[in-house]
């Protein structure tokens, strides 16, 4: 199979998986209306931050907030077993314990959409980057013990300490990007393997930077398996919503709501930072109405405001959210 798929090729097939994986979401929108507003996308919330939560706990917490939908991080209690950037020993996770997990979640009406699970991919060092792929093909086992089969990554970030700093950073190094585009290719096949697909984030001072770069990116991997989990406060920085949205709306499958003040460098809960959410909303129900939107970088001190920041620019939008 020739996996240099034209760009209206691959956009036309992601339309259709992003059609047949949003055919929840959809259903869920079409009687979404309230008040007089449009439909909007999904609120959900990523489980990152409640770390000091069992699952059990966090469920019942979120769907008592209005929750319907997660993105799951195994970082709770009785589940701590998520690496940023790295890898875990995932061993313990067994079929049956990965059914209670999820059972946790659905036993009080909370979807589990994604799985995070952000390992290094850019590593230099190919027994590592094949430990990598390994661990993210044991995620994907994990997520289909759940039933999950959508799987969330950056690129990664690697740095030789012992090294001095290259003049040209390893991300943007002419050897990088056919490597990765042959890593993202491997990744695809590990996809197809598990009925699954992987959403790759960008983040402005890595190997994906810009809306342009992930979208060319994804096009050259020439997989339906691989497409794009946007966050517009990681491109803040170089690129305008309207850009964002332009570049990648077709492989859009999920967004994260978080925030970020313009020239810094850290990450805040939505409403923290200058990212236009009344703007952002309106592209995403007009642009990516399938995607599904996730507050990130929050945990029990700010979800609730947080959510009531992505609420409330839903509502001055015009938009009910589902």
């Amino acid at each position: 199979m020739d996996r240099r798929l034209s760009r209206r090729r691959l956009l036309t097939g992601g339309v259709q998986a992003a059609a047949v994986c949003g055919a929840g979401w959809a259903a869920a929108r079409a009687g979404a209306d309230e008040g007089g507003r449009r439909a909007g996308p999904a609120v959900g919330i990523s489980t990152l931050g409640f770390t000091g939560h069992s699952n059990a706990a966090l469920a019942a917490e979120l769907a008592g907030a209005g929750f319907k939908v997660a993105q799951l991080f195994l970082k709770q209690t009785d589940s701590n077993y998520w690496v940023y950037n790295g890898r875990a020993d995932v061993s313990g996770l067994t079929p049956a314990r990965c059914r209670e997990i999820a059972a946790a979640y659905r036993d009080v009406g909370i979807t589990l959409h994604s799985i995070g699970v952000y390992t290094n991919l850019i590593h230099p060092d190919e027994a590592e980057l094949a430990a990598n792929l390994a661990y993210f093909e044991a995620m994907m086992e994990i997520g289909g013990n759940m039933g999950v089969r959508t799987f969330v990554s950056e690129a990664g970030h690697y740095q030789d300490e012992k090294a001095p700093a290259p003049r040209v950073p390893l991300e943007f190094q002419d050897a990088v990007w056919p490597r990765m585009v042959e890593t993202g290719r491997r990744l695809a096949g590990l996809a197809a393997k598990h009925d699954a697909t992987v959403l790759l984030e960008p983040f402005y001072r890595g190997f994906l930077a810009s809306a342009k770069r992930l979208r060319l990116f994804v096009e050259e991997v020439g997989s339906p398996r691989v497409r794009v989990l946007l966050d517009p406060a990681n491109l803040i920085e170089l690129n305008d919503l309207d850009e964002m949205f332009q570049q990648l709306a077709p492989l859009v499958d999920c967004l994260h709501a978080k925030d970020r003040k313009l020239h810094t460098d850290r990450g805040v809960a939505a409403g923290k930072g200058d990212l236009d959410y009344r703007r952002f909303v309106t592209l995403a129900a007009e642009r990516t109405p399938g995607a599904p939107l996730i507050l990130e970088y929050v945990g029990p001190k700010d979800y609730r405001e947080a959510r009531d920041h992505l609420l409330g620019a839903l509502r001055a939008a015009g938009l009910a959210a589902v």
